[in-house]
């Protein structure tokens, strides 16, 4: 029963000298919460564009890579990339596939740019231009006063195409700009009903497909391709080699050089961190093969500036996947770090205070100790300085009031020593009293 008393008064000690470290430990708790990010979303949306289109594609595979993870990928279809960016703007969608050039901004115009930013471009987008003729067509100014299929209204097909033309001094509101797209222009120029047609889409599209090997087609291919680089930063230069549609046939009959605009992933600026990463390693698995136009590794890349890169994206590309999610379970991964951000702070900052801690234990259990001193030091000093023998009953009560609260204090037995030598201190004054007791009665008897 005494040892459990004994341990009941050490714990008590303990629990005494604990709680401010509790507290200033709560309050770093507290503080560190607020820069904890919440758990990542488990449902997110994209805008792509027709079921029929590399978008949607796209997304279909991403879809099933973060199913993988945990998170459902929801897809929705539209008519363009215009549609795409009206959605994600207006917090429709959480992810959007926008061709380059629809926006342009000044890649470090953030605000201007708004709450979008880019995970990076992930492939080539060929701006097809093919035409009707029997004269070589190698400018587009060329197509002046001809019939010029320019893709439906909203369409980036059409936004792109209006620009290109402008440049060449075609005004966007000539009556000749038809607002067709995809096989229904392909069919309107077999039939004759067009001249020419403008094409944004993979060489295996199947709309590109029909008008390669379509008989009396060609290809424009642009001899001031440079040139449009240097107006457009937002598009690039791709070759399309001879033969490399047909060997047999020798389709296309010579190199034709055409510009190519990007596909490009734009995410809201508050798409949670976690999710960003597991998208750029989504589109680096499925756009970062070698393809027609491009080389293994090149996608995804930050080619189209027209938003401002995602800091998400911009530490991928400079360091790779996340530390954690390289060798954890995705939402393991997700656990620790949003630990981490809590512990390290609290580690740092409870390593000097448990330092401390045996330092303010031992001060607590000495305090109680020392007051005790202190009053037989003054009784000490007074019976030196100032005896009064009318007095000696004063000082022997005040000693045992000293003795008496000495022997009640309640310290853990590990400093036992202290309380007894305080007793034999105690018995020091004591005898010291007695001696001038004495004296004093000798002195009067002489």
């Amino acid at each position: 029963m005494k040892r459990l008393q004994a341990r009941l008064v050490a714990l008590r000690y303990l629990l005494a000298t604990a709680w401010p470290i509790i507290l200033i430990t709560a309050i770093g708790l507290a503080v560190a919460y607020q820069f904890v990010e919440p758990e990542p979303p488990r449902r997110i949306s994209i805008s792509t564009g027709s079921e029929n289109g590399a978008y949607y594609a796209y997304a279909q595979r991403y879809a099933a890579l973060l199913a993988g993870k945990g998170i459902t990928l929801e897809i929705m279809t539209s008519a363009g990339s215009h549609q795409n960016l009206e959605r994600i703007e207006n917090g429709e969608a959480d992810v959007a596939f926008v061709q380059g050039g629809i926006a342009l901004r000044a890649p470090d115009d953030d605000e201007e740019a708004g709450p979008l930013r880019s995970l990076g471009s992930v492939s080539y987008e060929p701006v097809w231009v093919f035409y009707r003729g029997a004269q070589r067509v190698d400018k587009l100014h060329q197509l002046g006063g001809r019939r010029i299929a320019v893709g439906e209204e909203g369409s980036g097909i059409r936004g792109l195409a209006l620009q290109l033309l402008e440049a060449n001094e075609i005004p966007a509101n000539s009556p000749n700009l038809l607002p067709l797209a995809g096989l229904n222009a392909a069919e309107a120029l077999q039939q004759e009903q067009i001249d020419a047609a403008f094409i944004v889409a993979a060489q295996e599209a199947p709309v590109v497909q029909v008008m390669l090997r379509s008989p009396g087609l060609r290809v424009v291919s642009l001899s001031q391709a440079d040139a449009y680089l240097r107006r457009f930063p937002f598009l690039s230069k791709i070759v399309l080699p001879r033969g490399v549609v047909d060997l047999v046939r020798d389709v296309p009959p010579r190199d034709t050089v055409l510009l190519a605009t990007t596909a490009n992933v734009i995410v809201r600026e508050d798409l949670h961190p976690a999710v960003a990463g597991l998208l750029l390693q989504a589109m680096t698995e499925v756009n970062g093969r070698g393809g027609f136009f491009q080389r293994a590794g090149e996608f995804p890349a930050y080619k189209d500036q027209s938003f401002p890169l995602s800091s998400d994206a911009a530490r991928y590309y400079k360091s790779g996947p996340p530390f954690l999610q390289r060798y954890l379970p995705f939402w393991m991964a997700v656990l620790v770090e949003r630990l981490l951000v809590m512990i390290l702070p609290l580690l740092m900052l409870s390593l000097p205070l448990l330092k401390f801690a045996p330092t303010l234990y031992s001060w607590r259990v000495r305090s109680k100790i020392v007051r005790c001193y202190g009053d037989l030091k003054f009784l000490e000093s007074d019976l030196r300085r100032n005896y009064e023998p009318a007095r000696r009953q004063e000082y022997v009560q005040q000693l045992d009031r000293i003795e008496n609260d000495a022997s009640t204090l309640n310290i853990p037995l590990a400093f036992s020593d202290l309380l007894y030598t305080l007793r034999e201190h105690i018995n020091l004054v004591r005898e010291e009293l007695r001696r001038l007791a004495t004296v004093h009665d000798k002195d009067n008897r002489e």
